[in-house]
């Protein structure tokens, strides 16, 4: 019997065990939105400190994993992140899990025991936001060379063209920027990045702190997970036209009556009114942008900075769906988890 939204409402806190098409799920239910999308806390976050035995076996575990995927996420944290700074977490995130390595306990070694073979595997597409620094740092402090990369920051800007007919924005967002644009998040673990961030910026030797604060662990992980879900969002976006054109395509012969097909040579070459329209619609995008930001002098659109307590708006910064879509719809996500004993080792 399907759950109404009152009694998944109740569960809110609570394990649960779903069952849905792609799988059963249980978990303690962290996050409903009001159409039903789902986030559970599974206890998937992994952390690996040292290299003792059993470390070892739990990273061969870890490399087996990543070695599964497609898609990962990587973040890394540090001061003066290049070849010149100094890296003290990486953080990996995939559909199920979320690996935080503790570089500054681990060292090199953690890349050779094959955290190197994952970052450099050109099968598995890794997701970094500005990946300028950490591909300086990788290769020049532990000969890394990064390959394969989807760039937030990159696609960002390719999306904002795309949506204002060609423009491009005078500078670049953020990854906690590219967060708020593109995602609708839950306030509290909102409010968990946004702490790292202010800490970070208070303190930056923290990162380097051991024990490390547990709450700022949650905060890595929150960004390496919320990065791969920016690069769904993405995705969707920059392959919007692109669906849209082809689903005119499929429908542009086969929805009409078809007498005009005998006299229609398939080799012709002109451009199609499918794609015509498209070079209308960017006219209109081009014209709205114009009406919508300021341009400086070298022609570029000035995109205004987006306040940390700023709502994110739709509409804005020619967004053209529901940021909510990055989420799989009516399925239960288990993403991410806290673990507090995780946490706390």
């Amino acid at each position: 019997m399907a759950l109404s939204s009152p009694r998944l409402g109740a569960a809110l806190g609570k394990p649960v065990r779903l069952t849905v098409r792609g799988g059963a799920f249980q978990g303690v239910l962290q996050y409903l939105s009001p159409d039903r999308r789902l986030l559970l806390r599974t206890g998937a976050l992994q952390l690996l400190r040292g290299m003792g035995t059993k470390e070892q076996t739990q990273a061969k575990l870890i490399v087996l994993h990543l070695k599964q995927q497609r898609v990962v996420s990587v973040v890394g944290e540090g001061v003066n992140l290049c070849r010149h700074g100094r890296l003290s977490w990486l953080q990996i995130a995939t559909k199920s899990r979320i690996f935080l390595f503790d570089i500054f306990l681990l060292g090199p070694q953690a890349f050779k025991n094959g955290l190197q073979m994952v970052l450099e595997d050109k099968n598995i597409l890794k997701v970094i936001h500005d990946c300028r620094w950490i591909s300086d740092c990788l290769f020049h402090q532990y000969s890394v060379l990064l390959c394969n990369v989807f760039d937030t920051q990159v696609a960002d800007v390719l999306q904002f063209s795309m949506t204002t007919g060609g423009y491009f924005p005078h500078r670049v967002c953020t990854l906690q920027e590219c967060l708020m644009q593109h995602l609708k998040i839950p306030s509290k673990w909102d409010v968990l990045v946004k702490c790292r961030q202010e800490v970070a910026s208070e303190n930056p030797d923290i990162w380097f702190l051991r024990p490390f604060p547990p709450s700022l662990l949650q905060a890595l992980a929150l960004r390496a997970m919320y990065l791969l879900m920016v690069h769904s969002s993405l995705m969707d976006n920059l392959m919007s036209d692109l669906t849209a054109v082809v689903n005119d395509y499929l429908n542009a012969y086969r929805d009409g009556s078809g007498d005009h097909l005998r006299s229609t040579k398939p080799t012709c070459r002109e451009l199609p009114k499918e794609l015509r329209q498209l070079a209308g619609d960017q006219k209109l995008r081009r014209e709205k942008a114009v009406k919508d930001y300021r341009m400086n002098e070298d022609g570029f659109l000035i995109r205004p900075a987006m306040k940390i307590n700023e709502k994110n708006d739709p509409q804005k910064d020619g967004a053209r769906r529901d940021d909510r879509d990055c989420l799989p719809p009516n399925e239960a996500m288990s993403r991410m988890s806290f673990d507090n004993q995780d946490l706390e080792k």
